[in-house]
């Protein structure tokens, strides 16, 4: 802890020795001293703690028992590892990419940065602007996008997150497991295996937490509840997983708990959900963009691109910076990679967010609305025109009451739109964008594109940070699951 507080504090006492005097002569010589005093003290306590070890017969069995795991990990070592809690850069990696076989040289999809077109003197000209992007990001800016990150914080969390693992195994048999990407990072997962034990249990659920959560303390909860098979994962330099969670990492990371789900736990694709929440939003989307035949995708509380909420926390005269950042170094842009999944999508909106709403208080600023704006515009481009998208964003700025008062006032039948859904797909083909709507009235449009927006998009009263619900918590709709149509 001490050391951890003077690395952050570093600037701050180096200013206030400086002032003191502490850099002449003589208080180089107390200084001296002091490191002296600090690093006998520090030899004398590991002193201490491994004669301790030494004597201590617990930990011999545990020393045993690690070094047999990481020589063979078998399903009976394992059980015995896991009854010991330890650091766990000493687990043993038990999957890796190095396991792929067919799927290795698979391409995944990106989404880059878009193209701008700038003389040399204007390119010239932004050097100065870049350089400041990138020392921002690669030292401060990454942990202030991602503050689970920071070392300090899991420090003050550990205990919590000591009590969370804890109840996961103990309580819901949850197995852990350690990943290795393809950039050799370590990913820390745990597995809670529910096939032949619930309804639900034959579904995986793969959850993606959110810039400061941990599985041991997430989202995983909520799906527990629900009775499905759950496989967190923390983030990138989170808990017991190693890197930075830069977005190339972030991929890799998601990519090799996907990879680990099918090839190692057996679960089909068609029977895996991708959850996300918040930033996590992020993972889930790429994941959904590269692995096109999941189940379905849940995002809750989250955004369509992260730049407009960097712009709005930081002061106006950075904006060249922080654009530049962003776009170059954490272009987290969920909708560009949402609108590459064909499957079924299931937004939550948390209607007192005040994390991903630009003005506090104002529901027409979260940016969960624009995600499904821009979602809708693309799958449904000949029903989403000008005047149906006034008429959603006058309901997505809205709850309850004053949207049921909305509903009623364009007099949806949810028969007729559920109709007209299936006898398109029936006669075309569900890919998208689709091109239903030409020849509709507008009437008729406003009423589908209602009807869209509340099979898209569910409501839930709360804050960011509010723990869902299991019964807000359900499988994407999909035109599909609700008729008898047979689809070729």
């Amino acid at each position: 802890m001490m050391w951890k507080l003077g690395v952050y504090t570093s600037p701050l006492i180096i200013g206030v020795l400086y002032r003191k005097g502490f850099f002449e002569q003589d208080g180089l010589v107390m200084l001296s001293k002091f490191a002296t005093s600090i690093g006998v003290i520090l030899v004398v306590s590991f002193c201490i703690r491994g004669f301790n070890r030494a004597t201590n017969p617990t930990y011999h069995n545990f020393i045993q028992t690690l070094q047999t795991a990481q020589m063979d990990m078998t399903p009976k070592t394992k059980k015995e590892l896991s009854m010991y809690e330890f650091e766990f850069f000493a687990w043993p990696v038990e999957y890796s990419w190095k396991d792929l076989d067919g799927d290795l040289s698979k391409s995944r999809i990106q989404i880059s940065p878009p193209l701008i077109n700038r003389t040399s003197l204007q390119s010239v000209m932004r050097i100065p602007c870049q350089l400041i992007g990138y020392l921002a990001i690669h030292t401060f800016g990454i942990k202030l996008i991602y503050p689970g990150s920071i070392s300090l914080l899991q420090l003050i969390l550990e205990s919590s997150l000591l009590q969370g693992r804890s109840k996961l195994i103990d309580f819901n048999k949850g197995v852990r497991y350690k990943l290795g990407t393809m950039e050799n990072n370590e990913i820390d997962t745990m597995f809670v295996d529910k096939r032949n034990l619930t309804p639900n249990g034959k579904t995986l659920v793969v959850c993606c937490e959110g810039n400061a959560g941990f599985y041991e303390i997430g989202i995983m909860s909520t799906v527990l509840e629900g009775g499905y098979s759950v496989l967190g994962w923390n983030h990138p330099g989170f808990g017991g997983s190693t890197g930075t969670p830069f977005p190339d990492q972030e991929q890799n990371a998601i990519d090799i708990v996907m990879q680990f789900a099918i090839n190692k736990l057996g679960f089909k694709l068609e029977n895996i959900l991708l959850f996300g929440w918040s930033i996590g939003g992020y993972s889930a989307s790429w994941a959904a963009m590269n692995y096109p035949d999941v189940k379905g995708v849940v995002l809750d509380a989250t955004f369509d691109d992260v730049l407009p909420l960097a712009l709005n926390q930081m002061p106006v005269y950075l904006e060249s910076v922080v654009k530049f950042a962003i776009r170059e170094h954490a272009n987290l842009h969920n909708y560009e990679q949402l609108s590459k999944y064909p499957g079924s999508i299931l937004l939550i909106r948390r209607t007192d967010d005040e994390v991903i709403s630009i003005k506090e208080g104002d529901l027409s600023s979260n940016r969960g609305n624009h995600l499904l704006v821009k979602l809708m515009r693309f799958r449904y481009p000949l029903i989403f025109e000008e005047t149906q998208i006034s008429l959603v964003n006058e309901y997505l700025a809205t709850t309850l009451t004053a949207q049921d008062q909305i509903v009623q006032r364009i007099k949806i039948n949810s028969d007729v739109c559920r109709s007209l859904l299936e006898s398109y797909i029936s006669e075309h083909s569900k890919s998208y964008p689709m091109k239903i709507g030409e020849s509709m009235p507008p009437q008729q449009k406003n009423q589908m594109a209602l009807y869209l927006v509340r099979k898209y998009m569910k409501d839930y009263k709360s804050s960011h940070c509010t723990p869902l619900p299991a019964d807000v918590f359900q499988v994407p709709w999909d035109i599909n699951v609700e008729n008898d149509f047979v689809f070729t």
